[in-house]
């Protein structure tokens, strides 16, 4: 009998791609990898998107996703070959011996079935317990989990809890049938920071006091290095590199990894502002319509020409909502917008053409931002058209003068958004919002859904082109290490109001308020021991308390 629960060898995935107008033909995914997985171990998988970690953690259930085929390899669950296994054993095998966490629980729990009910289903499904034995367990995990009032939480709907507790509810039904191996497929991506602490502990210590083997498949080295043992670096379907957390993260062998550990190390001096602000917001109230409560307490900021005003708080904090005012498609209930020297119009309706030039939007997700059927040099000409009146040979010129100023060149221009990688994407973003020759750019989350080194790369491109065009950023983000990286000056936003602002060396050093001081130390480090050290002092600070 082996000592490890998972073993790979020489797994291969492909898959056969059918392009508009061309042959189908094959594609490689993953390309021979290697690894093994002891019980009550983490075996974290890290790469960029396309590098193959998804495919392998779904592999180890025998499962190939959106006609993805294991061609290849041999892959070893409880010492047996599950490539190799009949249906049946596989039907077992998932749900069972091995179990899954996916990205984003809100999609993955149906919303018109009961938590309780769906936790509980592959446990009782499995015959691994009764439907009193699981709900039983059930609770128990909901309480190990620190989920509030464990023993009802289970009646609740999917959509009457936070994220981060349904992300927490998606870790209690994989682990409540008592699997194997847990396949953990980025499961805090999608959360702030202040949960994703929450939820990694959760999990890091489910993890322990079960004894349960795990895959953390995720593109954070800085989380992954908090709760695996070994980490496997992935890139293009290949194994970078491949040893313990201590040696990949303190003494990384490869370029890639190297440059991976080293990731945000951006170097930005902050400016002195200029004496009047190309920007002031002034004591912003605002609502959604239809509805009774403010969603935006008098909210005041002010951004100066050519700097960069980062705002930063968790989900659900106001940051997107203020942009919304600002642009002109929230009109706020109270409150007055300055821009350039001229009182802004509260309805987008009735701004100027100069107005609507001068500030404009870069937004989260570049995918539904473009017209697919439009080509590049269409996107990027629209705003020249529209707003200079170039046309045929001078807009060209123009479009690719932008792709030059972008670092993408004039070979993009022909092609459409779906022939382009996501940090490509977000560049011709960029460049479109450039082509208006804006005094003001607001950019929400643009680095949010992006790797980390291809977020690197647009955020040192934000700051080239601030210099070049001496253009003012407001940056909507939860990631803190991104405001240290840009900003000039900071609002913390929390609950609709500005908690703390002013300038970046003025709001990250101390004494902070609560609010602030939970979310700077929740921002994960690249050390071993870094989520120990923050549990504890958590310990400490709510027992004193």
């Amino acid at each position: 009998m082996s000592d490890n629960l998972l073993k790979v060898r020489g797994l291969k995935i492909g898959a056969t791609v059918y392009p508009p107008g061309e042959k189908p033909h094959d594609i490689k995914i993953v390309h021979g990898v290697d690894c093994d997985l002891e019980k009550g171990k983490v075996l974290g998988l890290i790469g960029e998107s396309g590098a193959g970690k998804s495919t392998i953690g779904l592999a180890t259930m025998a499962y190939g996703r959106g006609g993805v085929e294991l061609t290849g390899g041999e892959v070893w669950v409880n010492d047996r070959d599950i490539l190799a296994s009949a249906q049946g054993d596989i039907r077992s095998l998932r749900g069972g011996e091995v179990t899954y966490v996916s990205q984003s629980a809100a999609a993955s729990f149906n919303p018109a079935k009961q938590i309780m009910e769906q936790v509980t289903e592959a446990a009782i499904g499995h015959g691994k317990f009764s439907k009193k034995e699981a709900e039983e367990r059930a609770v128990t995990l909901f309480r190990k989990l620190g989920l509030p009032d464990p023993e009802n939480i289970g009646k609740r709907y999917p959509h009457q809890v936070s994220g981060g507790q349904l992300q927490r509810c998606m870790t209690a039904l994989a682990l409540c049938p008592e699997p194997d191996l847990v396949v953990f497929d980025e499961p805090t991506t999608a959360l702030d920071v202040t949960t994703q602490i929450d939820v990694l502990a959760a999990i890091k210590e489910a993890i322990r006091d079960t004894g349960v083997a795990a895959l953390y498949i995720t593109h954070d080295l800085a989380v992954v290095a908090q709760v695996s043992d070994d980490i496997m670096v992935l890139r293009h379907g290949n194994t970078v590199e491949y040893g313990t957390t201590d040696q990949i993260i303190n003494a990384p062998q490869e370029e890639y990894t190297q440059a991976l550990v080293s990731v945000r190390s951006i170097e930005h001096e902050e400016k002195q502002p200029t004496p009047e602000p190309l920007l002031t917001v002034q004591n912003i109230t605002a609502r959604y319509k239809g509805t009774k409560f403010d969603v935006l307490h008098d909210v005041t900021v002010d951004l100066h020409p050519g700097q960069t005003l980062a705002v930063v708080g968790e989900s659900g904090s106001g940051k997107s909502t203020l942009a919304r005012v600002i642009t002109g498609l929230l009109p706020p209930r109270d409150g007055t917008i300055n821009f350039a020297g001229r009182m802004l119009s509260k309805d987008l309706g009735n701004r100027t053409k100069e107005d609507l030039r001068e500030l404009q939007m870069i937004y989260q997700m570049a995918d539904v931002a473009m017209n697919p059927r439009q080509t590049v040099g269409t996107i990027i000409g629209r705003p020249l058209e529209f707003y200079f009146g170039l046309k045929g040979a001078e807009k060209r010129k123009r479009v690719i003068e932008l792709l030059d100023e972008i670092e993408m060149g004039s070979e993009f221009i022909d092609r459409y958004p779906a022939e382009l990688s996501g940090g490509q994407k977000q560049r011709v973003c960029i460049a479109r919002a450039l082509a208006a020759k804006p005094k003001l750019i607001i950019c929400d989350e643009v680095t949010s859904a992006l790797d980390p080194l291809v977020a690197d790369g647009i955020l040192k491109l934000l700051l080239q082109l601030q210099k070049i065009e001496d253009v003012a950023y407001l940056f909507i983000t939860h990631d803190l290490a991104t405001v240290k990286a840009i900003a000039d000056s900071i609002a913390v936003m929390y609950q609709g109001k500005v908690q703390r602002y002013g300038s970046k060396s003025h709001v990250l050093t101390p004494p902070f308020d609560d609010y602030t001081d939970l979310l700077l130390s929740s921002v994960p480090e690249m050390k071993l021991g870094w989520l120990e050290d923050v549990i504890a002092n958590r310990k400490m600070e709510s027992a004193g308390n």
